[in-house]
């Protein structure tokens, strides 16, 4: 009779504990999330919060979304279809001041800038003097056409012995086929591990190192109304984030293994080797010398507006603190 009693007991404890756990789950805010691309390892600390249950802890249940165009996280966290996006800082700059698209950072992933300029060794392109009279690939962005225009520039070389052919976006293969002599446009976490995984020697410099700005590279957006309607979400789903980051610090290539089990194989197949660079190249841009993963320099955004005007990409100027809100 006893046993018996136990038997029930125990059962009942069971149905009342899952019972429990499937109110918690439904109990979760949903949120939706749009990368900038298909998994790799800049997402690394995404799916480690969500692997170790730490948005579940803040009561979020994180939806990733894979964008179908490349302005979809912008497109869709301004129209209130999405709560939260992968963007960059510049389009941010010169959406909300073009087009008064509603929406802000609301904090910085990569504290420095992912673009970079890229050659095969022998094309012996070490600085921007070594553009003068070269070819230029690009992805027919205005943004890198100003870069490279600017460094020229700089460097007291005529730009006009510079040709920039839009090679859309074969930058690599334009490059090792000698279509150009560089490319801009590629990011420092991918193009380069990927270069140096197929053998090619390289040579690389970064915009920033010869006067451009230091900026932003990747930054979380979301639209003004969820920001007014949705603040302690957004702090919640940054918090529990902080904390996949300094997981992914501490064991940088547990978080590769995770990204390769959610890779995309179809769209976008990834290379554990390819992916394992790029977590060390990513976790110094990541990292905040003030210990807030996510904080945002008023100064950077203002430096990046000044820049942006200059270069006539933004058509006015516009209070910087428009671009952005610190949350934590």
């Amino acid at each position: 009779m006893k046993i018996i009693k136990f038997f029930i007991i125990s059962i009942l404890s069971f149905i009342i504990i899952s019972c429990g756990k499937s109110k918690d789950i439904k109990n979760l805010e949903s949120v939706d999330l749009v990368l900038d691309w298909y998994p790799n390892a800049l997402h690394s600390f995404i799916y480690t919060a969500i692997e170790k249950g730490y948005f579940e802890e803040e009561g979020l249940k994180v939806n990733i979304r894979f964008p179908s165009t490349p302005n979809d996280p912008i497109a869709l966290t301004a129209a209130g279809k999405a709560d939260i996006g992968l963007y960059y800082m510049h389009e941010v700059i010169m959406k909300k001041t073009n087009e008064n698209i509603p929406i802000k950072s609301i904090g910085a992933v990569t504290k420095k800038p992912s673009n970079v300029i890229i050659s095969l060794k022998d094309k012996e392109i070490f600085s921007p003097e070594d553009l003068a009279g070269k070819k230029i690939g690009y992805s027919g962005s205005l943004y890198s056409e100003s870069i490279i225009k600017s460094l020229v520039k700089n460097s007291n070389k005529d730009i006009e012995s510079v040709k920039l052919i839009d090679v859309g976006f074969e930058l690599l293969t334009a490059m090792i086929t000698n279509q150009v002599d560089a490319t801009i446009g590629g990011v420092i976490n991918h193009e380069i591990p990927v270069m140096e995984d197929k053998g090619f020697e390289i040579n690389y410099f970064t915009p920033e190192q010869y006067g451009i700005p230091n900026h932003y590279g990747w930054v979380f957006i979301a639209g003004d109304e969820t920001i007014l309607n949705k603040k302690d979400t957004l702090k919640k789903f940054l918090k529990a984030s902080e904390r996949a980051i300094s997981d992914v610090k501490n064991s940088p290539y547990e978080s590769v293994d995770l990204i390769i089990k959610n890779q995309q194989k179809e769209s976008f197949p990834l290379s554990k080797n390819i992916e394992n660079k790029s977590i060390d190249i990513l976790i110094p841009m990541m990292i905040s010398e003030n210990g807030n993963f996510f904080f945002q320099d008023k100064n950077i955004w203002e430096q990046n507006n000044e820049w942006l005007l200059k270069e006539n990409l933004i058509d006015k100027k516009i209070p910087s603190e428009n671009f952005f809100i610190n949350l934590l």
